[in-house]
């Protein structure tokens, strides 16, 4: 089977530091590679992959402002478009444009939705529904105006991330700088609890940090690192007492969820979106509907055992699992 996986080019594949539909496309096709299939990667000239590597923008346009995003996307899914009939089928993990061209192929093409930018976006799917396949990430994240052939969950390469037994004492903020994502509530969670908050993730949203999160940073008990990259993220993500997630939207997954928990870390989430799919409470953490609920079961967090959190993602979330299920779609559409 050749098989074709389009990322963005909005940063690189696998991402160096934020990049999470990268680094999931990333996942995917070297998932593939080690069950032996013949994979081409459809993404950014500098993204690395031991499947074959085709690109028509060396850089990732978030890191050179000299680069069009209309006009690299164009030529970037044209450029895979264009030699749709050298695959057996195409994986799409850069949202609704690909969608235009389904009509045209004869190659089948599976679409992984990574969420829902917004509902305006709806249309595309419902028009493309008929003469394509999708694929959700979660169950939560299912829209009721579209047909699904699975809902498969995003793996991690479980090698990647190392146990640690013994945490530190600090909780841990890991994601985007945004309302969405709960930078503020987190910090309040630490205050009230007195406890030193870390907190690292892409700025994407100026204002909010500006106005929400840097009038507490001291960099004694709230403390900002940038947006980290691998190694950095390993190191914070499986030190830490607790993973906050405290998200004021429904989330489609959580990737920071899975991977703190891959390294025995407990997570505090909101119970919205897809945290009840991923977060086992009272088991791998707690789901909770406030500050104030999150403060207050963050006294017992002793009860989780940092090992049942690892056993959760390797039995749920791993790339083998996920890479197993992907086949399974691919299986069932060319069986069409």
């Amino acid at each position: 089977m050749k098989i074709a996986i389009l990322s963005s080019i909005a940063w690189r594949t696998p991402p160096r530091k934020y990049g999470p539909w990268e680094q999931v496309s990333s996942n995917i096709a070297e998932g593939l590679v080690e069950r032996g299939f013949e994979v081409t990667l459809f993404a950014t000239g500098d993204s690395k992959t031991r499947g074959k590597l085709e690109s028509i923008c060396k850089h990732p346009y978030a890191e050179d402002p000299s680069v069009d995003p209309k006009v690299a996307e164009c030529l970037h899914i044209s450029h895979l478009m264009e030699r749709a009939h050298n695959f057996d089928i195409i994986h799409n993990n850069f949202d609704f444009l690909p969608l235009t061209y389904s009509r045209l192929l004869k190659t089948p093409m599976v679409t992984t939705i990574h969420g829902f930018s917004s509902p305006k976006i709806i249309p595309v799917y419902k028009k493309y529904n008929s003469s394509s396949h999708y694929v959700a990430i979660s169950n939560s994240d299912r829209s009721p105006e579209l047909r699904y052939d699975a809902t498969v969950y995003n793996g991690i390469n479980i090698d990647e991330f190392k146990f640690v037994s013994e945490p530190e004492d600090y909780l841990l903020f890991f994601g985007r700088i945004h309302h969405d994502k709960g930078v503020f509530e987190s910090i309040q969670i630490a205050r009230r609890t007195k406890r030193k908050l870390i907190i690292s993730g892409l700025i994407q949203d100026q204002e909010y940090f500006d106005a929400k999160v840097k009038p507490f940073i001291n960099n004694d008990d709230i403390v900002y690192v940038g947006n980290s990259g691998p190694k950095q993220r390993l190191d914070l993500l499986g030190k830490a007492y607790a993973l906050l997630h405290p998200v004021n939207f429904d989330e489609p997954f959580g990737l920071s969820v899975v991977e703190a928990m891959a390294c025995g870390t407990p997570v505090i989430a909101f119970r919205r979106g897809s945290m009840p799919e991923i977060v086992l409470h009272g088991k791998t953490g707690f789901l909770v509907s406030s500050v104030d609920e999150a403060a207050q079961v963050l006294t017992g967090i002793e009860i989780i055992n940092r090992n049942d959190c690892k056993e959760w993602v390797f039995s749920r979330f791993s790339r083998q699992r996920m890479t197993e299920d992907y086949l399974k779609v691919y299986s069932k559409i060319l069986q069409k």
